[in-house]
This record gives structure tokens, C-alpha cells and sequence, in this order.
């Protein structure tokens, strides 16, 4: 299967034998001549779901990387959200790769082993298990997940 282009509609809860799925609602964009494509999908299918992520714009350390904070006591005033050390003082620079605060988002994300739960073919809507990258009203793509990607 090749990949499908798709829209992000919304998230949404089914019941499905007495249990709560909370799937993401997807609406087929791509060309007429990919529609078959489309409709090989059945229910219980796994995907690979890749798109933008959402933006979150220039974040600090603690919401970008988790860094813990420093202590709210002990004399500590304005430091509760700041990285704390750099680097040691030996190299007198600081190292490349160092996590520190700046941009957040709006990168390429893939989500692996997502469930199919229902294809609608009149309708051009399918419905996944689970979350799927980016904002509502973005484009996606879907792809049938292959046995590598299984492995952890």
C-alpha cells in the first residue's frame, strides 16, 4: 500500500464492547486515482500515521526537555526553572548538542502501530485508535505498517 494523504478532523470516544476507544476521526484529501488505496483499508489494520507536529513556539528547558527545576527554598528566588550548570569549566565553552531552551513543535513526527476501528467509504472518513501528529485540519500521511517497525 502506498502512502494516502488525509485530513485531521477531530478526536473523538466510540464503545466498542463496553470499553471506551478514543480514536481520531481522518477525512481522505489525497487524488481519485490513490481512492482504492484508501478503501483497502479494513478495521484491526495497523498504520503508520506521519505528520507536523503542533507548534508550541520558544519553550524552556523544564516543558522542552523535563529538566527538574531547582529547589523552592534554601535561598533559591528566581532560579526554580532554570538549567542550572552548563558544563565544566575545563573546556571554557560549551558543548554542541547541549539541551537548553528555544523551539518546540512544528516538526515531522511519526506514530507507528496505530489501530484501524471503522472505514467509511461513502463518507471518505476513517477512524484510528489513538493520537495522531498535528492540529486539526492538517495533512497526513498513512501507511500501511511494516514488520520492522513492530519490533522494539
Amino acid at each position: 500500500m502506498s502512502k494516502i494523504l488525509a485530513k485531521k478532523i477531530r478526536m473523538t470516544q466510540l464503545w466498542r464492547n463496553d470499553a471506551v476507544l478514543p480514536v481520531t476521526v481522518l477525512s481522505y484529501c489525497g487524488l481519485e486515482a490513490q481512492l482504492p488505496a484508501f478503501t483497502e483499508l479494513t478495521p484491526g489494520m495497523k498504520v503508520r500515521i506521519s505528520g507536523t507536529s503542533k507548534g508550541k513556539g520558544y519553550q524552556g528547558v523544564v516543558k522542552r526537555h523535563g529538566f527538574h527545576g531547582g529547589p523552592k527554598s534554601h535561598g533559591q528566588k528566581n532560579r526554580l526553572r532554570a538549567p542550572g550548570s552548563i558544563g565544566s569549566t575545563a573546556p571554557q565553552r560549551v558543548i554542541k548538542g547541549r539541551r537548553m531552551a528555544g523551539h518546540m513543535g512544528a516538526v515531522r513526527v511519526t506514530v507507528r502501530n496505530l489501530t484501524v476501528v471503522a472505514v467509511d467509504a461513502e463518507a471518505r472518513t476513517i477512524s484510528v485508535r489513538g493520537a495522531v501528529p498535528g492540529m486539526r485540519g492538517s495533512k497526513i500521511e498513512i501507511r500501511q505498517a511494516t514488520a520492522l517497525s513492530t519490533k522494539s
